[in-house]
């Protein structure tokens, strides 16, 4: 049985992580979303908490055919054991998937297996972009999974984006 693992912020998770969720799945039988940064949440950066990534990704896969274990990872910002930290908070994992230049390096360092994928319509799938949208009243739901657009309203994203996003902006935020 092999086993991948596909670290990402997903604020939100998007279409572009939903593909490449969909090529992963045709490699492995079972896949680690490693949900980096977990401790943030309401800025304009990471708007999300770990529980709501949790709640999208999750509902987000539930119909492809592989079995998946959301994982929250906590930032540590320190490089040299960030790859011993992602291991000693997931399932076991054979394959790290990445386009991070520096995911790739410190996965290979650590004598992990690293695959890359080309990445989807990436000028629009973009957290940032994503985000974007949906601060300005944009058709951010075209780039995200539908289930993705249930689980922002029913947390009202929408608005605690454009909240945040004013205390950001002004220098007021916590």
């Amino acid at each position: 049985m092999l086993r991948g693992c596909y670290i990402g912020r997903f604020q939100p998770y998007h279409d572009g992580h939903h593909r490449m969720v969909e090529e992963i799945a045709s490699e492995v039988d079972e896949l680690v979303l490693g949900i980096g940064s977990a401790d943030q949440s309401h800025t304009t950066h990471d708007p999300f908490t770990a529980g709501e990534r949790i709640m999208m990704i999750t509902k987000s896969v539930s119909d492809l055919d592989i079995i998946t274990y959301a994982v929250p990872l906590e930032d540590l910002n320190r490089n040299a054991v960030w790859v011993s930290h992602v291991q000693s908070m997931s399932p076991k994992f054979d394959i790290a998937y990445s386009n991070n230049p520096l995911v790739i390096r410190l996965f290979e360092e650590a004598g992990i297996e690293v695959r890359s994928s080309p990445m989807f319509r990436r000028e629009e799938l973009e957290g940032s972009e994503v985000r974007e949208r949906i601060r300005t009243d944009g058709d951010w739901e075209a780039l995200v999974p539908d289930e993705v657009v249930d689980i922002v309203e029913e947390i009202d994203g929408v608005d605690r984006l454009r909240q945040v996003s004013q205390s950001d902006s002004n220098g007021h935020g916590l």
